[in-house]
């Protein structure tokens, strides 16, 4: 029988602008707040494994080796240390290999970081940086970027469910009221429905980025990072740490085709689901069960998508459960409870991990108040790689 795997350690750079930073400097930090927070930094050099998540740091800060870098960076050698890269989803699969690494025996402590600092090139290039995960003949070679995806995504879905813009400024609104009072989150700031959407500058304000997706429908650049500390449960060492474990009870992934146009039906993202599907299995509950949820909604619109794939809404009804408040912090099923990377961020890199940290502090009852979710048993992250082609879902459960 595969040992248990919990969370006994969470740490968290803010989000937002840390270009000024190293890369392994904005990692460190991440990693020794999660250190801190379970009492093991005097003892770091113990740890079995180092995992790292990043997407793109040779392109974004031209630095490679990264994994090893951080190590010294801490003065841990020779703990072993591993890169993982996939695309945006780099951060979950880390945290995947780390559990696996647990579960397999091979290991009983892993320290799993995710990073990215993406502000020291420009906002065209670093849109440039992510598209080049697309496929590089039918995608990327013919103009398309990840924005432009989620346009045409957004406008599938509008002809086909009756989706409006407005119902995505809705989704900005309750996004960005979680981020105002989440510590970590790049944009720290509520918005109204009036300014964004329904006031006489709302045009000028919430303009275009890819029709019909507007800005307050888009993820900011961000840099950040996100540490999280594995152990074995059934392990003796599990009594070193002070913070009693937040159990992964189900991780799983899933792949769909690289090109979007190649799929049955685009608005069908099959990997959401059958990673959804495999978590729960593990996991043994359902839907019903979770009590919050962290999505990846890079483009809003996602969001909905990605709460239906996974069983929380029937099909192209997930934005008639926004306009009710449903999704809200003190909803039936609160989603996004940090923001989500709309108003937190998306440092590619580090997006899996700090989902998962989100999920751990709400679990513990650490979050902010004002968007503490009341008395939650289990909290899911889906990480979304590429656009739906690669896909890891979290699932984590309080003892």
């Amino acid at each position: 029988m595969a040992a248990r795997v919990g969370i006994v350690g969470i740490g968290h750079t803010r989000f937002g602008n840390s270009s000024e930073y190293d890369l392994a400097d904005v990692m460190a930090y991440a990693a020794t707040d999660a250190l801190q927070d379970a009492g093991y930094l005097e003892k770091r050099k113990e740890i079995d494994q180092v995992i790292v998540g990043n997407m793109a740091s040779g392109l974004f800060v031209h630095q490679s080796a990264v994994a090893s870098s951080l190590i010294s960076r801490m003065d841990m050698e020779p703990v072993p240390a591993e890169l993982v890269e996939n695309g945006p989803a780099s951060g979950a699969s880390a945290i995947k290999i780390g559990y696996m690494a647990i579960a397999s025996g091979m290991c009983d402590v892993v320290l799993v970081v995710g990073g990215e600092v993406m502000r020291k090139v420009s906002g065209w290039m670093s849109t440039d940086i992510v598209a080049t995960m697309l496929h590089q003949e039918a995608e990327y070679n013919m103009g398309l970027t990840l924005p432009a995806f989620g346009g045409m995504f957004t406008r599938l879905y509008m002809e086909k469910y009756g989706l409006t813009e407005r119902d995505l400024a809705l989704l900005a609104v309750k996004n960005h009221d979680n981020g105002a009072k989440n510590k970590y989150a790049h944009i720290q700031a509520p918005v109204n429905i009036e300014a964004i959407a329904d006031g006489p500058e709302a045009e000028v304000v919430n303009n275009y980025v890819a029709e019909p997706l507007r800005m307050y429908s888009t993820c900011p650049v961000s840099d950040g990072a996100a540490a999280v500390l594995l152990v074995n449960m059934d392990s003796p060492r599990v009594k070193d740490f002070k913070k009693k474990p937040i159990r992964i009870a189900g991780i799983a992934s899933a792949t769909d085709t690289h090109c979007v146009h190649n799929r049955k039906d685009p608005l069908q993202l099959n990997a959401v689901r059958i990673a959804a599907e495999k978590a729960y299995k593990m996991a043994g509950v359902g839907p019903q069960d979770i009590s919050f949820a962290e999505l990846h909604d890079a483009f809003s619109i996602l969001e909905l998508a990605i709460s239906e794939e996974v069983g929380f809404f029937e099909r192209g009804k997930s934005y008639l459960a926004v306009r009710k408040g449903e999704t809200k912090i003190d909803g039936r099923l609160p989603i996004n409870t940090s923001g989500g990377l709309k108003s937190k961020g998306h440092p590619v890199g580090a997006t899996g991990v700090s989902q998962v940290v989100e999920l751990v502090r709400q679990l513990r009852g650490e979050a902010e108040p004002g968007r503490q979710v009341k008395d939650p048993k289990y909290g899911m992250s889906v990480n979304f790689g590429g656009f739906g082609n690669n896909v890891v879902a979290v699932i984590c459960a309080k003892e």
